[in-house]
């Protein structure tokens, strides 16, 4: 009952859909019967001015109902509201109210609507929908009581075409189509109407227009409905003059004056000037016969009866009259009763009558329609023999089972004596490693030695042998029949019991194959004797052929035969396309399980065996060259006895050149030359301890795989003092033999010095150490230079070049780059950073911190002076003192940006500095950075207020740093979208970029000559 409800300005709302009702139209015998009813005329002085209306539904052809255009949105609203209130209302029972409004659900789209009783039978009723106006005949159980504020009239006004009215000698055909032609000029549209009078059932008489066409001119051109002209008196005139018309005051007025029981009379006749009067009881019978209708009486004319003394006369007369009406309306209920059964006899002969019609058609092709069904079925059982039945019988499981059993590979023979060796030498490599004792020394190395020449005839041995097996191959294989088994058959089981499953596997597909053969078998001889009919039922229609058996031997029993191959195709297609039991399914389950288990199984021996070749191949390359001689540590000595010799010269010449600058007369061309000998013998130092550093490298590697008594023969070496420094710490390297600047400007908590080696720059930092910290000095260095070692450039670490002590001072000094006017602080004072440039170089910083986290290193005093740019496109995280503690490394004194705090809260209230507290500092920056000049509030839990204008995804990463609960860590800040591409255009932005060359240097360094690198960073200062 759903429909379309337009407004004003021509927009169309979902509304209700119009019933779809019966050929019939409804309760259309009583509306046929309503022409009797009373109705009021309208003159033009009291006619209401035209208005416009939307059509719902139609009764007959000159009744609809429509409903006010302005209803629109109420219709909605009482729409959602009967939904909601409705499933939960109770049903009707007893005997319903035809005055009172109950919630019906409509039988076509199951949404409930308003409506009242018409009739009610024991469990049905006919209802109507007082807001659309259709009706329908609906179970009890499916009306609801409506409360009190639902009880309202109708949205819908039933409205009747003025001047027409249905023949009564029109048949049931032509009223339906009548019915139908008005309800498709109406139905959804948008409808002017002109009030002509209004019956005493509220029924309005209407002059009705659809798109400028009236609707009753083109009802009557139809021959759907008849005109005629309606009579009235000149005191309804007079009334409707001095009374304004409303349909609801006069539907009042009539209902009050049918229960005084006035008695309805003839209006007068206004034409012809006289009152039609009915003195006789035969003319109201001779007219009730010749279906005439009786006039009405008006009231004032039967109050008129009244005071004449023939009042019985007069009521009499009235009530013959209603007699005629209630016979007349009994009258056209059978009437129309007969009209429909005639007409539903009518359509059930039509449907019988279609039914034999199809029934001899299928008899008829009865055989063309077998031949074609078993034709398709023969066609799609071709198609399915010819496809792969989806691995129906585990053919890719007893490929896998056949592989698996076949090409595996075992262990090789030499394979458990090699590991028994390899054991043994591994053990004796230990105890040499953990022997302290230089006596033991020789039997250990001979021991050692004497397991090295039986590992390395083994590995040999082992290599042989595997060369001749097809390692790879097989892995190839396996591993592309378990992709191709795990794509078909997704997880296995979990079971454990599957020892003789490959067995069992073949017993039940052999059982599968055997009866799905006999099945094939069936199938193929049926349509064999098929082909053969047919083939001697070509010949008995070929006259040229002389045939011996008669029409009746070679038709024989057709349909038996055509029976039978139809039902083995059936069986055979059925026994294709049905899907498997689930018997069946864990059958091939299991049987996969168990090939997956083999298949991982054998791909582990082969991965220890390839591991083991490899092993094997590298130690036979590497330990060839030490069989029969020993590592020798003469080269290293020689380097340090030439290291030695060196620096003597060199501070020989120092000594040399102080005199001569001291003495009353210097000789500039001397000078000269002496600080020229000088760089030389500094370079050829260096140079030698480049070599130093090389051996040492060499020899570690040989202590670490080969031979780990060399340090403990050969302590003169220092080759432990090496290994535990990382490769940082140089004995040979002296403070005294660099020429050093000292940093004034930069030296606030510890002597910084700059020097020149080999044409490049370097800051000397110096840290106070003793007998306890000197240890632990070599130790977080060495931990820091191997984080940087396994990234090095792309770490975001600075570079630790050396580690030395002082001989002559309690003084450990580490040499890093110099890199001038870089720290972060010194180019946000001159020349802050772009948001693009500090994406770039905080990703930098992140890297670093990735770098240090990675290695669980906590950095702990990461500041703007401990943080370098270069060239305003990368950042790098400086390192930290590693003669202070983590709880020594961080203090409010240099944790600062400006005056932000970027110390952790945690960290404040004395927990000692983590990777969580590095976050928090790192997010700190980056605030500072996107935000300079900016006074920082600070919060009431100790955070800074993040309140101010920035790039969304910039703010969404700080205020993940920034906070008190879980941060993000580096790894999860170099993932952020505003990291992940942060490389730069020049072009983008217009920096001069300082780049000291051989002229323009710092003023801290312009007194040493010599080029510098490009690439400049300042020391960190922490």
């Amino acid at each position: 009952m759903m429909m379309d409800v337009v407004r004003m300005d021509g927009e169309v709302v979902q509304g209700k859909d119009q019933e779809k009702e019966g050929p019939f139209g409804g309760d259309w015998k009583t509306r046929l019967a309503s022409k009797e009813s009373k109705w009021q005329i309208l003159t033009d002085s009291t006619r209401s001015p035209a208005e416009k209306v939307f059509g719902s539904h139609a009764e007959d052809a000159v009744t609809f109902w429509a409903q006010d255009i302005n209803t629109c949105k109420e219709l909605m609203n009482l729409s959602r509201i009967l939904e909601e209130v409705c499933p939960l209302a109770t049903p009707v029972f007893g005997t319903p109210d035809l005055n009172k409004v109950y919630g019906g659900l409509y039988s076509e789209d199951k949404s409930w609507y308003r409506c009242k009783f018409k009739t009610v039978s024991d469990d049905r009723c006919v209802v109507t929908y007082i807001d659309y106006g259709n009706s329908e005949v609906l179970k009890r159980g499916t009306v609801v009581e409506l409360a009190e504020d639902l009880q309202y009239p109708g949205l819908a006004n039933k409205y009747r075409l003025w001047g027409l009215q249905i023949p009564l000698q029109q048949d049931v055909m032509q009223f339906d189509k009548g019915r139908k032609y008005l309800y498709n000029m109406i139905y959804e549209k948008l409808i002017r109407i002109q009030h002509r009078g209004v019956y005493c059932d509220g029924t309005i008489l209407v002059q009705a227009e659809c798109n400028d066409i009236d609707i009753g001119e083109e009802v009557a051109k139809k021959c759907f409905a008849e005109k005629c002209k309606p009579t009235f008196t000149s005191e309804n005139e007079e009334q409707s003059a001095s009374h304004s018309w409303s349909p609801a005051l006069y539907s009042k007025r009539q209902t009050d004056t049918c229960q005084k029981g006035d008695k309805k009379v003839h209006q007068f006749n206004k034409q012809k000037g006289r009152i039609p009067f009915y003195d006789q009881k035969g003319d109201v019978k001779r007219d009730c016969q010749m279906g005439r209708r009786m006039p009405e009486f008006n009231a004032s004319y039967v109050n008129m009866l009244k005071s004449k003394p023939d009042q019985k006369l007069v009521e009499e007369i009235c009530n013959l009259k209603f007699e005629n009406k209630a016979l007349h309306e009994n009258f056209s209920v059978l009437e129309l009763e007969i009209r429909k059964l005639k007409l539903e006899a009518q359509y059930q002969k039509e449907g019988y009558t279609k039914q034999i019609e199809e029934l001899q058609n299928s008899t008829k092709s009865a055989v063309e329609k077998e031949l074609h069904g078993l034709a398709s079925k023969v066609a799609t059982l071709r198609k399915v023999r010819g496809e792969h039945l989806n691995d129906r019988f585990g053919d890719l499981v007893s490929n896998g089972i056949r592989i698996v059993s076949e090409g595996y590979l075992s262990s090789p023979q030499s394979l458990e004596a090699l590991d028994r060796v390899w054991e043994e030498y591994s053990l004796a490599q230990e105890t040499l490693r953990l022997c302290e004792k230089l006596d033991d020394i020789e039997n250990l190395v001979n021991k050692r030695n004497e397991v090295c020449h039986q590992l390395y005839a083994y590995a040999k041995e082992f290599i042989d042998e595997v060369d001749h097996l097809p390692i790879v191959e097989r892995m190839d294989s396996l591993k592309e029949l378990c992709s191709t088994l795990e794509s078909t058959y997704g997880p296995t089981t979990e079971e454990d019991d599957l020892e003789n499953i490959f067995d069992q596997f073949s017993e039940w597909k052999n059982e599968k194959l055997e009866e799905y053969s006999n099945i094939r078998c069936e199938t193929d001889s049926s349509l064999h004797m098929l082909c053969s009919w047919l083939n001697n039922f070509r010949e008995l229609f070929d006259l040229s052929v002389d045939v011996a058996e008669t029409s009746d031997e070679v038709a024989g029993n057709v349909g038996v035969l055509l029976n039978s191959v139809e039902v083995a195709v059936s069986k055979e297609l059925t026994t294709s396309l049905t899907e498997q039991s689930e018997t069946d399914k864990m059958m091939i389950l299991k049987a996969y399980t168990k090939v997956m288990q083999n298949i991982k199984k054998e791909l582990q021996l082969l991965s220890s065996i390839e591991k083991k070749y490899f092993a094997c191949t590298e130690f036979k390359l590497q330990i060839v060259e030490w069989l029969t001689k020993t590592p020798d540590v003469g080269q290293l000595l020689s380097i340090k006895k030439t290291i030695k010799g060196l620096k003597a010269q060199l501070r020989l010449k120092i000594v040399e050149k102080n005199n001569f600058e001291e003495s009353d007369e210097c000789d500039h061309e001397q000078a000269e030359k002496l600080k020229e000998e000088i760089a030389v013998l500094r370079n050829r130092v260096f140079h030698e301890i480049n070599k130093e550093m090389k051996e040492y490298e060499l020899l570690s590697s040989l202590v670490e795989k080969w031979f780990p008594e060399l340090p403990l023969l050969h302590p003169e070496a220092g080759i432990l003092k090496f290994m535990n420094s990382d490769g940082l710490l140089s004995s040979s390297l002296e403070r005294d033999l660099l020429e050093t600047v000292p940093l004034k400007e930069l030296s606030r908590k510890r002597p910084l010095l700059c020097c020149i080696i080999q044409d490049q720059k370097f800051i000397l930092k110096g840290y106070s150490v003793d007998n306890a910290t000197e240890a632990k000095v070599v130790e977080r260095a060495a931990r820091y230079h191997k984080a940087w070692s396994n990234c090095k450039e792309d770490s975001g670490l600075l570079h630790i070049m050396f580690l030395f002590f002082c001989k002559s001072d309690p003084v450990a000094y580490i040499m890093v780059p110099f890199y001038p006017d870089s720290s972060l602080k010194m180019v946000q004072d001159k020349c802050p950073l772009t948001p693009l440039e500090v994406a770039a170089v905080m990703k930098g910083v992140a890297k670093g911190l990735h770098t240090l986290h990675a290695s669980s290193i906590t950095h702990g005093s990461l500041h703007p002076n401990n943080v370098f740019v270069v060239n305003r496109k990368q950042g790098i995280v400086g390192d930290f003192d590693f003669s202070k503690d983590l709880g020594q490394r961080s203090s409010e004194h240099w944790m600062l940006a400006e005056k932000l705090s970027i110390l952790s809260p945690e960290v404040k209230n004395g927990h000692l500095v983590s990777s969580s507290s590095d976050m928090y500092t790192y997010g700190c920056l980056l605030l500072w950075l996107l935000l300079p000049n900016h006074d920082f509030i600070i919060q009431s839990d100790g955070l800074p207020e993040i309140g101010a204008v920035m790039d969304e995804k910039m703010k969404d990463v700080v205020s993940k740093l920034i906070c008190t609960g879980v941060r993000l860590t580096a790894a999860q800040v170099l993932e952020q979208d505003c990291f992940i591409l942060t490389e730069l255009n020049p072009a983008e932005y217009d920096v001069n970029v300082p780049v000291y060359s051989l002229n323009e240097q710092p003023e801290s360094v312009s007194s040493l000559n010599g080029p510098t690198q490009n690439t400049t960073v300042e020391v960190c200062q922490e």
